[in-house]
């Protein structure tokens, strides 16, 4: 099966976004974020000569998350080069978008809907009937969803609901300090490659696929709130929270997918961060991910404090406030 459509390069960036807030949000009960400045979820790693930050990104996010925290802007003065989870020029690429359209075109000549459950067949319909001319915008119909694989379909679900949230992939906190990387002259680099994130989407086995879409159609139903509850907890820096109610509930309801999204690129990453820190002379690094990876016992800050390095959180307002950890 062909098809003339071609991937909009901004859905690479927005689809593990798409993944985090659809499988997540439904855990979290945040209040609302604090005025001004988001609080960061920032960590300092040592060793004797150099250090990474680590900041926890969210990868859509609105105008009035601007300007970041000055503890932000201090990490990003003092490092002299960024790595995000793939390279920013990869991440533009028109190709690579190309790339994730087939990946995720069908292949057996069948519709998406031959394969639905009745109640998740007639969900989607009646979400395309509604989202058809924000679906327009990304330049995707109904008719021409029914070429892709579920798992695409979730993205596209989730993208759409995202949008109308009010978030935006190009004000994601990994486009912003990519472009500042940018201006500044400051070299960047990636952990992975788009093609290998792409491969944990596409690798999802098809009862994952089947659950994800209609997890998605089940978040849409149910309006924006558990989006806005989501970012505000990024926004208030709630670590705990975002632990607790992201990871909990996609290992419960995506356990392998979890392992493979989460703490296997965990694992991968982790000797590469080491490397960074164990090179010679005092460069430091800010890597900027996705915030489920650096949280809790399978995130990348603990994985690094157990090998024995020094390791702090960064965050002014929590001093503050008396809730620094």
């Amino acid at each position: 099966m062909t098809s003339r459509w071609k991937t909009p390069r901004h859905l690479l960036r927005s689809a593990f976004a798409a993944f985090a807030l659809l499988a997540f949000a439904g855990a979290l009960h945040a209040d609302t974020a604090r005025d001004g400045a988001p609080v960061p979820l920032l960590w300092k790693v040592s060793d004797d000569d150099n250090s990474l930050y680590l900041l926890g990104s969210f990868h859509l996010l609105k105008p009035e998350d601007y300007p970041l925290s000055r503890d932000v802007d201090a990490a990003f003065a003092d490092a002299e080069k960024l790595v995000f989870e793939i390279p920013p020029e990869e991440l533009g690429s028109p190709a690579l978008g190309m790339q994730m359209g087939q990946a995720a075109l069908r292949t057996d000549g069948t519709a998406l809907d031959s394969e639905l459950p009745g109640e998740t067949k007639q969900a989607l319909a009646a979400w395309l009937e509604a989202n058809a001319a924000e679906l327009q915008k990304l330049q995707m119909t109904p008719q021409t969803l029914q070429l892709f694989e579920p798992w695409f379909a979730g993205l596209m679900v989730a993208i759409v609901e995202m949008g109308k949230a009010g978030l935006d992939p190009a004000l994601g906190l990994d486009a912003n300090l990519a472009q500042k990387a940018s201006q500044a002259g400051k070299p960047t680099a990636g952990l992975e490659t788009g093609a290998e994130q792409i491969a944990f989407l596409d690798g999802m086995d098809r009862a994952e696929q089947l659950q994800f879409l209609q997890e998605s159609l089940t978040t849409a139903e149910e309006g924006r709130a558990q989006i806005d509850e989501l970012h505000a907890a990024w926004r208030r820096g709630d670590a705990d929270a975002l632990w607790s109610g992201m990871a909990a509930d996609m290992r419960k309801q995506f356990p392998k997918l979890y392992r493979r999204i989460n703490v296997e690129r965990n694992d991968a990453w982790v000797p590469k961060l080491e490397a960074k820190l164990q090179a010679s002379g005092t460069d430091d690094t800010l890597v900027v991910v996705g915030a489920l990876h650096l949280l809790g016992e399978d995130g990348v800050v603990e994985k690094l404090r157990a090998k024995g390095y020094e390791v702090e959180r960064i965050c002014s307002a929590c001093a503050a406030a008396g809730a620094a950890r």
